[in-house]
């Protein structure tokens, strides 16, 4: 069953898990498998005026629509793109006197697009909106209740013009759009800032060790020539070999947690039992769980101490960040290393969750040497768990390459830099802003590098020199929220 755009894949039944997508050709590390636009996506409540409702990138200075003064748009060829799906919402918008909440809007225009299109299957689509998964039926009574809500909403929201819906296929939809609602992140892949639904990528099953990841793309407006325009896009890319009629399987939670944990996030959210590889035989629940091997080997009512103390820490220090209070942070960071070092291997979660938080906290506060240190502990812990090509792997190597750029630690920043670029290769591919990025730190970085082999005394002048006359790159302030996750979901 393929479609325009979609002969590498196809549709089929996977046993005890339903329909599944499968290659029909051998794909390589890196290779984009299919790329898919949004059927319909909005920009989340919170941010709606700071980031582009047609591609999706953080802007500082946006133009809004002059009609329904709700959406905004980083250009008119954004503006243009956008008018066939905003058209309708535009005079809902304004009719109703103020916009509805992000589900309710992505539900509008999901129905708008039926309405004009009919809900069979589109060009480029391997399955239609009807035939989507809803869960409905599995919803708690509290999940019941705000389907109920979010449905009375539509209908005030929905124009008495447009085509009516059965409450029954309204509440399928919103079914569809709380199981298959795809994070949408900003250009730069750290913030999520809207959700989407890609019936296509819908069809890809979990598994914990995936052979493919999926990476958001914002499209390129901005190029002279057409043909280097591109649309906001999902990308389904290949992280390991793929041979012909193996099943492509996606992951949709982070793996840095034991199987039972993560088997618990996938039941409660996903509505599915995970019985992947990983999580049948528990495979490194060992290394997360390490404890300190050696002649003095903790007892096992130590090894509990110190992790409830780790868990109970981590709520603090999700308190202060809250409150911006980045000392304090570092404070509880500290004590609880103390506590966890003599007790927990290097591999432990807890002690790794600790270590991401306090290099990243270090960085912003520019304490660079003891955030390298951290740094680097928590990158050679994650290289022991993750898959090679893991994206979330990607992006704490690159920050940790930083920090140790930043400590004048060039021979180790420029390491890291390198091998978080080879990473981000495959997961994210060349053209992604991030992966520009690391290009040009790299770059950077090797002349350093060359500089620094060449005359040290020579380079660490001219190092004092250039950061007394500019003030050094302040790393962004660190977010409370955990990187985007595949799939959105209301918690």
């Amino acid at each position: 069953m393929t479609k325009g755009g979609m002969e590498s894949v196809e549709v089929f039944t996977s046993e005890g898990k339903g329909r599944g997508l499968k290659a029909q050709k051998e794909f390589l590390p890196g290779d984009v498998i299919f790329a898919e636009p949004a059927y319909a996506a909005v920009v989340f409540d919170s941010l709606t005026h700071v980031i582009c409702h047609t591609c999706f990138k953080r802007q500082e200075r946006l133009h809004r629509c002059g009609q329904c003064k709700f959406a905004y748009y980083c250009d008119r060829t954004c503006q243009r793109a956008a008018w066939l799906n905003h058209k309708n919402e535009c005079s809902a918008i304004k009719k109703h006197g103020k916009a509805p909440t992000e589900n309710i809007r992505l539900a509008a225009r999901i129905m708008w697009k039926i309405e004009r299109e009919g809900s069979g299957l589109g060009e480029g689509c391997l399955v239609s909106i009807d035939d989507l998964q809803n869960h409905v039926d599995s919803l708690g009574e509290e999940e019941k209740k705000e389907l109920r809500a979010d449905v009375e909403s539509f209908l005030e929201f929905w124009p008495s013009q447009s085509q009516q819906f059965g409450m029954q296929y309204i509440s399928h939809i919103f079914g569809v759009i709380s199981c298959n609602g795809f994070t949408l992140s900003d250009q730069r892949g750290l913030q999520a800032v809207g959700v989407g639904i890609f019936p296509n990528l819908c069809q890809a099953n979990h598994d914990c060790w995936p052979n493919c990841t999926v990476i958001f793309n914002n499209g390129n407006h901005e190029a002279v020539r057409s043909m280097f325009h591109t649309q906001m896009r999902i990308e389904l890319r290949a992280l390991s070999k793929i041979s012909p009629g193996e099943e492509l399987t996606v992951s949709y939670v982070d793996f840095l947690n034991v199987s039972e944990e993560r088997r618990k996030q996938l039941k409660k959210q996903y509505y599915f039992d995970c019985a992947c590889e990983h999580c049948k035989k528990q495979v490194k629940d060992d290394l997360m769980l390490a404890v300190k091997e050696g002649e003095s080997k903790p007892s096992a009512e130590t090894v509990k101490e110190v992790i409830q103390f780790s868990k109970d820490t981590l709520e603090k220090i999700n308190k202060a960040r809250m409150e911006g209070l980045y000392h304090e942070v570092v404070k509880l960071c500290r004590e609880c290393l103390k506590k966890q070092e003599p007790v927990l291997g290097d591999t432990n979660i807890y002690l790794l969750r600790i270590l991401s938080i306090a290099s990243e906290v270090l960085s912003y506060l520019q304490m660079f040497e003891e955030a390298a240190d951290y740094a680097k502990r928590m990158v050679d812990g994650y290289l022991k768990i993750y898959h090679p090509n893991n994206a979330q792997l990607g992006m704490a190597v690159m920050r940790a390459g930083v920090t140790h750029w930043h400590a004048g630690l060039i021979e180790a920043g420029h390491g890291l830099i390198c091998k978080a670029y080879a990473i981000l290769l495959i997961t994210h591919g060349p053209s992604h802003p991030i992966t520009k990025d690391l290009e040009v730190m790299r770059v950077q970085t090797e002349m350093e590098l060359r500089m620094f082999q060449q005359n040290e005394y020579m380079y660490y002048k001219m190092r004092e020199a250039a950061l007394k006359n500019q003030k050094i790159q302040v790393m962004p302030e660190p977010s409370n929220e955990a990187s985007p996750s595949l799939f959105h979901k209301k918690e």
